[in-house]
């Protein structure tokens, strides 16, 4: 008996058959495989949120800890600029499955990199490409801008906090 499973390999996403062990004195684990669709920079360009998301990263000169950026869109959402994120509070921590899935496109394209005291970095292709894709956000990219400078104050303690933290571990 053979079975169809997914797998993701440097060509991109191939189906192939696997052979099942069909006796019950032959068992085995079953390994649930996530697929994930191949994200070019290209793809990225066509994505207003990802570019709004690539762009606030810009913004933080030294960078921006994971956990500070969900804050930060998250009080962004509360002061009425949604992104389009949705957010699940637990006790005062917001998190979205969304933000973190959409910052692994970013990480996994060469965007954005992770400095090694734990801050999102835009990277030169970053740079570069939101140089190009910038006119995307149009008017909304002075407002996200004032907004930010408004609302970094409030998330900076989590900054220094992810800071302190990636020290005492080196």
């Amino acid at each position: 008996m053979k079975s169809e499973v997914w797998v993701l390999s440097m060509g991109g996403l191939k189906k192939q058959k696997v052979a099942t062990p069909t006796s019950s004195a032959e068992k085995s684990k079953e390994v649930k495989i996530v697929t994930k669709h191949v994200v070019t920079p290209s793809d990225i360009e066509k994505n207003p949120r990802l570019i709004t998301l690539l762009y606030i990263i810009s913004l933080a000169r030294n960078g921006i800890s994971e956990k500070a950026l969900v804050n930060l869109l998250y009080l962004m959402r509360e002061s009425g600029v949604n992104l389009g994120y949705n957010f699940i509070v637990l006790g005062n921590t917001p998190t979205s499955k969304d933000l973190l899935g959409d910052l692994t496109l970013l990480k996994y394209a060469g965007l954005v990199e992770v400095s090694e005291n734990k801050k999102l970095l835009i990277t030169s292709l970053g740079k570069e490409l939101l140089s190009k894709t910038l006119a995307l956000l149009g008017d909304q990219e002075s407002a996200i801008k004032k907004l930010y400078e408004t609302l970094y104050p409030k998330v900076a303690p989590i900054d220094v906090e992810i800071d302190l933290k990636s020290r005492s571990r080196r």
